[in-house]
């Protein structure tokens, strides 16, 4: 796979320029390392498209709660839907058998990334509240999402069998 050959291309790069040690320590934590990449990429993909949501597309809401609550469910979404690809494929290397298996995984992922995500808008509207940046919320809403997330992940949905 690309991502496989990204990664070892890295890899040797560290070992290159005498980095070794962390070359190796990545391979010892390859999937907590991918999670944390691919976590990082699904906070972008999740930030850019609440703040061009809010402030590009739905600028013309009057009611600041409703404009913030929109982009942040259309925003989850979208980075829902990568997140569950890049964690089936490249961090967690999921496989299921047949139809029952995968749309079980869909549903525990996405009920898992559900309750994270009332977490999140709770924690946007308290921004709202407290006349907090929403942009500084929503960075430090997805930091507790993305602990959570993982600890879910690896425990209810893509656990071992």
């Amino acid at each position: 796979m690309l991502v496989d050959k990204i990664e070892e291309i890295a890899l040797k790069i560290l070992e290159k320029i005498k980095l070794g040690i962390v070359a190796n320590w990545y391979r010892k934590h390859q999937e907590g390392m991918r999670y944390l990449i691919f976590g990082a990429l699904t906070t972008i993909v999740n930030i850019l498209s609440y703040a061009i949501l809010s402030s590009v597309i739905l600028k013309w809401i009057p009611s600041e709660s409703i404009k913030v609550n929109t982009s942040e469910i259309i925003s989850f979404i979208i980075s829902i839907i990568f997140a569950y690809i890049t964690n089936k494929i490249y961090v967690f290397k999921s496989k299921t058998n047949n139809i029952h298996e995968l749309l079980k995984e869909i549903t525990s992922f996405t009920g898992c990334r559900i309750f994270t995500e009332i977490l999140s808008i709770l924690m946007m509207n308290i921004a709202i509240w407290l006349h907090i940046n929403d942009i500084l919320m929503k960075v430090v809403a997805n930091i507790v999402v993305i602990i959570l997330n993982f600890v879910l992940s690896k425990i209810l949905v893509f656990a071992k069998k």
